[in-house]
């Protein structure tokens, strides 16, 4: 059955969250009360894969879920900037190299039951190292990791992302 939303009210709202709660009725007529996220900008991030087939990663913490794990470089896209651009810029910004041509490769709903969030992903052809990352908070380290490594990337726990685990695992399925 489709849920059928009554109404949307903001409980708090910044430049970057919208948290609502919303009535909602789901089946038999019953009505409820859900909280929703709804994101102000969506993301943008890319897989990128140089001549080796490995991938561009950066090995980070998460503080809110006390975490470290690897991740594909991905943010918020900036009001008047396409999702491609925002990838690319992305990249640069956090790991200091330059992407290549890119293609759309996915784009991920990261948590549907509470959020509208929606990641868009590239697959980036190589990159040029250009200079250190301008944002040198992002990341303890960046590595180019061979793709075929991912999966035990996964299963020990060393990708917890869920945009990054399903762009990684949908890239190294065709490697």
């Amino acid at each position: 059955m489709r849920w059928k939303v009554h109404s949307e009210k903001p409980l708090y709202t910044d430049p970057w969250l919208d948290i609502r709660v919303a009535d909602v009725e789901i089946t038999g007529g019953r009505r409820l009360e859900h909280r929703i996220i709804r994101s102000r900008t969506g993301g943008a991030g890319a897989v990128v894969v140089d001549e080796k087939r490995r991938v561009l990663l950066e090995w980070r913490h998460r503080f809110i879920t006390d975490a470290w794990g690897w991740e594909i470089p991905i943010g918020g896209i900036r009001d008047g900037e396409t999702p491609e651009a925002a990838a690319a810029r992305e990249v640069e910004e956090e790991t200091g190299w330059r992407p290549g041509s890119m293609r759309p490769l996915t784009v991920v709903h990261p948590t549907p039951g509470i959020s509208d969030s929606r990641h868009h992903i590239f697959w980036a052809d190589g990159a040029t190292y250009i200079e250190p990352p301008a944002e040198d908070w992002e990341a303890e380290r960046i590595d180019w990791i061979p793709l075929s490594k991912i999966r035990g990337l996964v299963e020990a726990g060393e990708i917890v992302s869920g945009t990054s685990m399903a762009a990684l695992l949908l890239a190294a399925s065709g490697s």
